[in-house]
């Protein structure tokens, strides 16, 4: 059986070098080809070119330099992983779409090139993670989380009907790595619970901990099973998941969280939690959808 490809978003953009580099690594880990593709409109043109031109068009030229490079840049990165490259005459968002239907994972940078500079992440990565058929990493974050120097994944435990998929993608990329897998369920208790009862101080927010904790092992106990010689550490923090994520991901090679997946091309589509990690991580973000 034919391995699926890992897909990386290219565009010749400093993100998307980034995004190539770490791709490559993570080809490496899985033993997986690498497809490296290029979103370019010039072919939808190329009919309103004069016959008689013997040039072809800059638009062309340029596409066929993005991939040639990125195909080097993946070559020199590991010679052992097997990369192809393509050119699609599509809007980037609407090519990495089509190609998740038949991928491991898409890999994309932050930015793009042309992005307004100073944008925490581009419309490209957003696009895509929202929509995705299949896991999205967005290649961000600092040198150390780039770098993968922590030895830790950390997943953001959600509720079950988005979290299944997110925990299988997040047992497998630990294993890959040989480390540790973080495993973080944030709680909170409303204030009007605590004040109801002055006399119970405490209480409450013991019953919300105790839930959060059920809630991990009902979410983990089958997949740690079934991967027993894998470290698992289990935490459950009071705060908000946002923050406590963000705040987590300094300390991670790759935060994983679950999204629901919804039909449709427009909207809204990503929770709270997805949209905080994927502008403010320090670290790289995959985002797995739930499917029915």
């Amino acid at each position: 059986m034919t391995e699926l490809p890992l897909v990386v978003g290219v565009d010749g953009s400093e993100s998307s070098l980034t995004a190539i580099d770490w791709a490559v690594d993570e080809a490496a880990r899985h033993g997986l080809p690498l497809r490296l593709v290029h979103a370019c409109l010039w072919e939808r043109y190329e009919g309103v070119m004069p016959s008689d031109s013997r040039e072809r068009p800059s638009e062309q030229v340029m596409a066929e330099h993005v991939v040639a490079s990125a195909a080097e840049r993946a070559r020199l990165r590991n010679p052992d992983v097997k990369a192809a490259t393509d050119i699609l005459p599509e809007e980037a968002v609407d090519a990495l779409l089509h190609e998740s239907q038949y991928a491991f994972a898409v890999v994309t940078g932050a930015r793009g090139r042309g992005e307004i500079k100073g944008l925490l992440l581009g419309s490209t990565g957003l696009g895509v993670a929202a929509h995705a058929h299949c896991p999205v990493i967005v290649v961000r974050g600092d040198r150390a989380g780039l770098a993968g120097t922590h030895d830790r994944v950390l997943l953001g435990a959600g509720d079950p009907d988005t979290a299944g998929e997110a925990v299988r993608f997040a047992f497998q990329e630990a294993e890959a790595r040989g480390c540790v897998l973080d495993v973080v369920r944030a709680w909170r208790c409303p204030a009007h619970e605590g004040a109801a009862h002055p006399l119970l101080t405490g209480t409450p927010a013991h019953q919300h901990e105790q839930r959060a904790s059920a809630l991990l092992d009902k979410l983990l106990d089958d997949a740690a099973a079934a991967r027993p010689g894998l470290r698992v550490r289990r935490t459950t923090v009071e705060g908000t998941a946002r923050k406590v994520l963000v705040d987590r991901s300094a300390a991670a090679d790759l935060v994983v969280i679950g999204a629901r997946c919804r039909p449709g091309r427009f909207g809204l589509q990503l929770g709270r939690v997805a949209h905080t990690l994927l502008h403010h991580a320090q670290c790289p973000v995959a985002v797995v959808s739930q499917r029915s």
